[in-house]
């Protein structure tokens, strides 16, 4: 069976009635390659009094990986970035041994109406480099490879696929695809990393001919071929990549594959021992402790 098995999203308030959906990491299963968190928010109408803004707060062991389809955020980090993000690109935040960031509604859309819609997910950082320093890396949209396979238009976002390779810094293999389907088309994908998934961001897809319900993320098979078909039209993601090199731990934004680690970086967000974002006063404070054992989601 193509689809290997399923996982269905579930609702998250980050605050200020910024509802995101959740699929990764699950019960099922932690991590998809290094993608070992998965969330989508929108699309939505955003109110003019809404404050979505995430204020100043950390990460370590981890890239946090966002890619808008609508709206626009500005993000801010410790090691002094400031970057505008808008529908198309990829930025990709190297969280290594800590960072700190905030990401705003920008300037010339408080008050206005606009619309948000986008993922974020993070990638897990491979053992040997969960303690590197700490990067931003900004990829416009103009850069991403963009082609038409089978009629399909196709954004190579992260890694290699048919023949193109997304110029975005990876530690890992790593696979992200952005590919968007017309009515009663269809997709073959062949040569898919050990760990893969699809999830559909608008419109039903089927996979071999298997309906893909909706708010699902679908777990591949990846030994064989796959189609995706859209009778309506559909747009949907591809993510995945060769298998972590061992289990991760999890306790609010940190990730490490040490339970020791995980409460330093507790300690220290506790203690203000992150650096701080430059222009930037709030924070967001430290949610309960972890406890002692066991994977914190």
């Amino acid at each position: 069976m193509t689809i290997a098995n399923s996982i269905k999203g579930h609702d998250r308030d980050l605050g200020g009635g910024f509802v995101v959906r959740r699929y990764l990491p699950s019960a099922i299963k932690q991590a998809v390659g290094p993608f070992i968190f998965f969330d989508h928010f929108g699309p939505l109408d955003v109110p003019l009094d809404a404050d979505h803004d995430v204020r100043p707060h950390p990460h370590i062991g981890l890239a946090t990986v966002t890619y808008l389809f609508e709206g626009a955020m500005d993000h801010r980090d410790s090691i002094g970035t400031y970057q505008r993000i808008e529908p198309g690109a990829i930025n990709w935040m190297t969280a290594g041994r800590g960072i700190v960031h905030s990401e705003r509604t920008p300037f010339d859309l408080k008050g206005q109406p606009h619309r948000t819609h986008g993922l974020q997910l993070w990638a897990a950082l491979p053992k040997a480099h969960e303690e590197d320093e700490p990067n931003f890396s900004h990829t416009p949209a103009s850069e991403i490879p963009e082609l038409t396979v089978e009629g399909a238009a196709v954004r190579v976002l992260i890694g290699t696929a048919f023949g193109q390779t997304s110029p975005v810094p990876t530690y890992m293999q790593t696979l992200y695809l952005d590919v968007v389907l017309q009515p009663g088309q269809e997709l073959a994908l062949a040569g898919l990393p050990a760990e893969a998934a699809i999830y559909p961001v608008q419109g039903d897809i089927e996979i071999d001919g298997v309906a893909v319900a909706p708010n699902t993320m679908a777990l591949l098979d990846t030994a064989g071929a796959q189609r995706v078909s859209a009778a309506d039209g559909a747009r949907f993601v591809v993510i995945g990549g060769e298998p972590l090199d061992g289990h991760r731990f999890l306790f609010w934004n940190f990730v490490s594959s040490s339970k020791e680690r995980l409460a330093q970086a507790a300690e220290d967000w506790e203690a203000n021992r992150f650096p701080q974002v430059p222009g930037e006063s709030e924070r967001i404070p430290l949610p309960n402790r972890p406890k002692p054992q066991g994977t914190y989601l």
